[in-house]
């Protein structure tokens, strides 16, 4: 966790009071900074999988570009994997249903198109049951995933459309907001179904009070009527 002391070392209590507005402007640009930061790696044993769960907007193009790594006892460093070394890449739908399934190499791009709006899961393992030399070794998975109009390369689409910089930007934004009402479709689907739970948790709730008050009107109802032929059996009423 990110504290004023890490990023103004040294500074005393009472002189942080003074300089708190130079060490808050420090914060807010770190994380800023941070922000921008989409990539991650990771790394994987001989027959691990790893799994990411990305919630996606219906009708929505991702693009994940990955690299791989290969770990060099020798040198004792990460370094560029093989061309035999690959990867292969799995996608499910919300529904648990494959939209993507294929193998590619130890550096590639995979893309694929949502069509229903969800967590879909997208998964990577390698290929190391064909690749002797990463037997027992460890793999360096480098992965930048992209959704909806950042996946777009919009220097491509301006050299191949011969757009201006004015129409590159018009098309931009118009991307821009189609992107913003999916999200927004997006949150009124979640929005509807955590209705539907609510409700139905509440009429679940309901009708159990109902049979549980049924259940203790039965039983007092039996026991009323045992006492009653108890207390008969015995000749005391």
């Amino acid at each position: 966790m990110l504290s004023l002391s890490s990023v103004c070392p040294g500074r005393k209590m009472a002189s942080l009071r003074i300089r708190m507005q130079p060490c808050l402007f420090s914060v807010l640009l770190l994380n800023v900074l941070c922000s921008f930061v989409s990539a991650l790696y990771f790394h994987i044993g001989e027959t691990e999988k790893k799994c990411f769960i990305e919630e996606i907007p219906d009708e929505t193009m991702i693009i994940g570009n990955y690299r791989t790594q290969l770990y060099d006892k020798q040198r004792e460093e990460y370094l560029p994997a093989t061309q035999g070394l690959g990867m292969f890449v799995e996608v499910k739908d919300p529904d648990d249903k494959v939209i993507l399934s294929r193998q590619y190499g130890s550096e590639g791009r995979f893309t694929f198109t949502s069509h229903t709006p969800g967590e879909h899961q997208i998964c990577l393992h390698s290929n190391s049951s064909k690749f002797s030399l990463f037997a027992g070794g460890m793999l360096r998975v480098h992965l930048d995933i992209q959704v909806g109009e950042h996946a777009n390369n919009y220097a491509e689409i301006a050299a191949k459309d011969k757009l201006t910089e004015l129409q590159l930007r018009v098309r931009q934004l118009v991307e821009q907001v189609d992107q913003i009402q999916k999200e927004q479709n997006y949150q009124r689907y979640r929005e509807e179904r955590f209705r539907q739970t609510s409700e139905s948790t509440n009429q679940r709730v309901l009708w159990w009070s109902i049979v549980q008050t049924l259940i203790l009107v039965a039983i007092g109802i039996w026991q009323m009527r045992h006492l009653k032929s108890f207390f008969e059996a015995k000749k005391l009423v």
